[in-house]
């Protein structure tokens, strides 16, 4: 929902985007690079062709390889561009629903860490490696579990499918985004979630008077939730766990109680 979400406020993801890349360039993975001392002399067009060749061995990482560099990404995001929430029972209680959907996953085979950012931003984002971020605003946001896990789902897609490397490449996102709805919407269905969770929590983010940041730099809404009705049976919408609005409130009371960052 890499994600959901979109995956912050346009201007938010556009900063991980940045700063994934600027990792990414510096990363020792890289076989091609020219040294600092010589940068400058290099044409800019051959420095272009570094960055190409870059790209196309970032395509061909392994799944080790591609943890250990969404470990540097994430160390720079939650040090230098983000501030975290620390509540200890919040960070348990998604990386709880989370940890239960990686096993229904199309990529169960690598560690996944879930994380919570502190803004009053409605956001979720993923970036390569199994590292997966949501805002406290997005939590606040939510009704029920089953919208979390909808959320959590489809940005486990965008992992799955590999878009962090894909969209370095070329801009697909239009095309990611609803690989990762259907990716997220069959990940949550098996973990015995309810399939509605996806499609109502689209639903409410579709009634605010101002865009939020997830949906800043998706498909259309009505889109989103027109295709992901088409994939779920009428019958079994409701089927399944996390539509308890009383319960989700009760497990994110800390949080209720007190101010997010801006």
């Amino acid at each position: 929902m890499t994600h959901f979400l979109g995956s912050m406020a346009g201007q938010l993801r556009r900063r991980w985007l940045y700063g994934l890349l600027s990792v990414v360039m510096a990363a020792s993975l890289v076989l091609v690079s020219p040294t600092p001392s010589h940068a400058q002399t290099v044409p800019r067009w051959l420095q272009l062709l570094f960055r190409g060749v870059q790209i196309i061995q970032l395509s061909n990482i392994s799944d080790n390889q591609e943890v250990q560099l969404g470990q540097q990404i994430n160390q720079q995001l939650t040090t230098r561009q983000f501030r975290m929430y620390s509540d200890r029972s919040i960070n348990e209680y998604v990386n709880q629903v989370g940890q239960r959907l990686v096993p229904a996953s199309d990529r169960p085979n690598i560690p996944y860490t879930f994380q919570v950012v502190d803004t009053t931003q409605v956001n979720a984002f993923a970036t390569m490696g199994g590292f997966v971020y949501v805002t406290t605003g997005l939590l606040k946001t939510i009704d029920q579990e089953a919208q979390m896990a909808g959320v959590l789902g489809h940005e486990i897609g965008h992992i799955a499918a590999r878009h962090a490397v894909t969209q370095m490449r070329e801009r697909n996102s239009r095309r990611d985004e609803f690989e990762a709805d259907s990716k997220g919407l069959a990940t949550i269905t098996t973990a015995g979630y309810a399939p509605s969770g996806i499609v109502t929590f689209l639903e409410k983010l579709g009634t605010q008077r101002s865009v939020p940041a997830v949906l800043s730099t998706h498909p259309a809404t009505a889109d989103r939730i027109t295709r992901l009705r088409q994939m779920i049976d009428p019958a079994t919408a409701n089927a399944g766990a996390g539509l308890d609005t009383a319960a989700y409130q009760a497990r994110i009371r800390p949080l209720l109680l007190v101010r997010s960052a801006g």
